[in-house]
């Protein structure tokens, strides 16, 4: 019997919509869903969907990308020349970049700055993954804590994170690197070996208990800059997981 062909998703329901006008179209992406194409699919990315979206005859550039497991603000520009006006202000880091996540353990610091090189890992199985290294590229994010608290998988902190820099895996990496890795991440977790069993279908119900959340617990909350002579933010809040997991605590610091 031939393969069924599946329903189309309907338009409300491929991402929801920030914000939209004449330029530019801000997206809450869901975690799970890669920005640009791996498959045939046309719902299996998120710029698959805004052409969908917007029809697939319209521009439509990728402003900024976040990973896979990321969820949050991400901005398409509707034409080229506000793409290139906007990728300018990323590039000169005019360009305020809000994030949360949530880290294994208790925060010492209710604040602090992470100035960190990161580069290449050459030791890594992992072909695409980065560390700190004192030749690597200057890469600086500040943290502030939200709220410690903990569950019965363990001890907690609820992260904002801005990015001084962007670097790939910036966040996740200099997390890691002080000694809070954020909640489900697979690569720079306690074991890189749960991202290869990610990638070779072999992640177990073990691997799963132990990650605690099927993506890691990172979101962009928000992006603020100056745009055609005014001041504009876009936020938005993360999925019910994150903000469940957060708020469903044992205790509180």
């Amino acid at each position: 019997m031939p393969t069924p062909i599946p329903a189309p998703i309907p338009l409300e329901k491929l991402f929801a919509v920030i914000h939209e006008d004449d330029e530019l179209l801000v997206i809450n992406k869901p975690a799970g869903l890669v920005c640009h194409p791996t498959k045939t699919d046309e719902y299996s990315s998120l710029i698959s969907r805004v052409r969908l979206y917007l029809g697939k005859d319209k521009p439509a550039h990728l402003v900024n990308r976040l990973d896979r497991e990321t969820s949050g603000v991400t901005l398409v520009a509707k034409c080229d020349d506000a793409a290139r006006e906007i990728r300018r202000l990323w590039e000169n880091r005019m360009v305020d970049k809000e994030y949360l996540a949530i880290v294994h353990g208790h925060v010492r610091e209710e604040k602090g700055l992470i100035d960190a090189p990161l580069g290449k890992d050459e030791v890594s199985r992992v072909a695409v993954k980065d560390c700190v290294r004192p030749d690597g590229l200057v890469s600086q994010t500040e943290f502030c804590v939200e709220k410690r608290f903990a569950r019965a998988e363990g001890d907690f902190t609820l992260l904002r994170v801005r990015l001084l820099t962007g670097r790939k895996h910036q966040i996740r990496i200099h997390l890691a690197h002080i000694g809070h890795p954020i909640v489900g991440d697979k690569l720079y977790g306690s074991d890189e070996d749960m991202y290869l069993a990610l990638v070779e279908d072999r992640l177990t119900d073990e691997h799963r208990r132990r990650l605690i959340f099927a993506n890691q617990a990172l979101h962009a909350r928000r992006l603020s800059f100056s745009w055609r002579s005014r001041d504009v933010e876009f936020l938005c809040e993360a999925e019910n997981c994150f903000r469940d997991f957060a708020n469903c605590v044992t205790s509180e610091r």
